[in-house]
């Protein structure tokens, strides 16, 4: 590999089909579904190393401190990071990277990837990668096609002129046409035919090609996302597109706006493992089930099952099967899903139905992410809520007050830098605070450790917006 590559990491997606895990407020590629990392952790530092340049990310505002904070956790500093006004698709997003990028190096390659694929050999995925460098510098639009394992119907395709070489080093072969996701016979007769690829959404090609191909095929997007582009705002250490320019992109993928239409189109065939976790059942899959086809995750037994999945998020929550066949069971503390394996596609019914009920757990996540830390709550009752609040390091929330309700803070680890009205002081651990109704307040960690409080609320309404802000270190509204 001879040029340094731009890796472009997608990250404003909110899928529903890992409900209830993946929720609108805090997606699957923020998760650790297999690991200890979270795939986004995963995606980042697999395009990271001497080939690679700083990544640029795109996202949305509700997830722009979860991606500082999960790539500082792996090491890596981003080029930067730019902040979708709303999702658009793929196509404007990958537009206006192109467009960020053209202002350092119009020559540059660029590598787009969603940050929710799981590419377990990195060192096959890295040489696919330099494989494609050469195409794409001569112009080409190189995209990475999975080579099929199963007749899958979740996945769309590419067809190429030839069926790919087994065995030997990866290298480009023209791509003939995309192919939208197949019913059951078809996926058998292309999965027999040997020239079809799964398509991973995976693109490399040079910044200045992948403009022309906009101006070319796309061009009713180039004035609006070139606007959004031009007239960005910095944001702490974030790029905030304009939204009223960004508002009149076109919502629509890379492939329909560009890929579909171009004729400079190669692939790399690409057959060392590759999942996009699009649903449990691939979760499963991955999860390496045993001979009889169980996968366990968490507080999680089965008993006389076969062919089935189960997941629990809490150690205190044991979810035990038994004598299930061809079950997806998810544990939550807020919710559980139990479904029939063959109908993991549909589990975004599942969210339609929730929201249709006007149910909180079918978009929000129970453990709410901040810039400073998390919370979540333990109780609510009527007139009270308890809650767990952790606060990083250096972090402090918002100088703020509430109309409705007053607060008791209880520290149970490290050490809270308190602010009430002009009184300032510290509390540590078995320490409380009293903050009544009305009063200006702050709270802080001054120390090297993650701190953890009991917040317990009183009052007549204890909703997240019952919040005057102050003062915000992270340009909060």
């Amino acid at each position: 590999m001879t040029l340094t590559i731009h890796p472009v990491l997608l990250a404003g997606g909110s899928g529903t089909r890992l409900w209830p895990l993946s929720r609108k407020s805090y997606p699957k590629q923020f998760s650790p579904l297999l690991g200890e990392e979270s795939l986004f952790q995963a995606s980042a530092k697999r395009l990271s190393g001497a080939d690679y340049a700083a990544p640029v990310v795109l996202t949305n505002d509700a997830f722009r401190f979860i991606v500082t904070e999960q790539l500082a956790d792996v090491g890596i500093e981003p080029a930067g990071i730019l902040i979708e006004p709303e999702g658009r698709n793929t196509a404007p997003a990958v537009l206006a990277a192109a467009l960020s990028l053209q202002q350092k190096d119009a020559d540059a390659l660029m590598l787009v990837a969603p940050s929710d694929h799981v590419i377990p050999d990195v060192a096959a995925f890295n040489a696919a990668v330099a494989a494609a460098t050469e195409a794409a510098q001569a112009g080409d639009l190189v995209t990475f096609g999975i080579t099929p394992t199963r007749p899958e119907t979740g996945y769309g395709y590419l067809e190429l002129e030839t069926a790919p070489e087994s065995g030997g080093a990866p290298r480009p072969v023209k791509l003939t046409r995309f192919v939208e996701k197949p019913d059951a016979e078809r996926a058998l007769q292309m999965l027999a035919a040997g020239n079809y690829l799964w398509n991973a959404g995976i693109f490399l090609f040079s910044v200045k090609t992948i403009i022309a191909a906009f101006e070319a095929h796309a061009p009713s997007l180039m004035d609006p996302v070139r606007a959004s582009v031009e007239n960005a705002q910095k944001d702490l250490g974030f790029t905030r597109l304009a939204a009223e320019a960004w508002s009149q992109a076109e919502d629509i993928s890379i492939d329909y706006a560009v890929m579909e239409k171009a004729q400079n189109l190669s692939v790399v065939p690409y057959a060392s493992g590759w999942s996009d976790l699009g649903g449990w059942d691939a979760v499963w899959l991955e999860s390496g089930p045993d001979s009889d086809g169980v996968a366990t995750n968490g507080a999680a037994t089965a008993i006389d099952c076969k062919d089935t999945f189960l997941r629990s998020e809490s150690d205190e929550q044991k979810i035990v099967g038994l004598g299930l066949t061809n079950v997806v069971a998810v544990a939550m503390p807020d919710a559980v899903l139990v479904a029939d394996k063959s109908r993991a596609q549909d589990v975004k019914t599942v969210v339609s139905a929730l929201k249709a009920q006007g149910a909180k757990q079918a978009e929000t996540f129970p453990r709410d992410h901040r810039p400073w830390g998390w919370f979540e709550s333990l109780v609510v009752g009527e007139r009270f809520q308890v809650k767990r609040i952790v606060v990083h390091p250096g972090a402090a929330l918002s100088l703020q007050s509430h109309h409705h309700r007053a607060e008791h803070w209880i520290v149970v680890q490290g050490t809270a830098k308190v602010t009430v009205d002009e009184e300032v002081k510290l509390i540590s651990e078995n320490q409380s605070v009293y903050i009544p109704l009305g009063a200006v307040h702050r709270m802080e960690n001054p120390g090297k450790v993650p701190m953890v409080l009991i917040e317990v609320q009183t009052g007549s309404y204890l909703g997240e917006d019952d919040i005057i802000r102050y003062e915000d270190v992270y340009s909060r509204s």
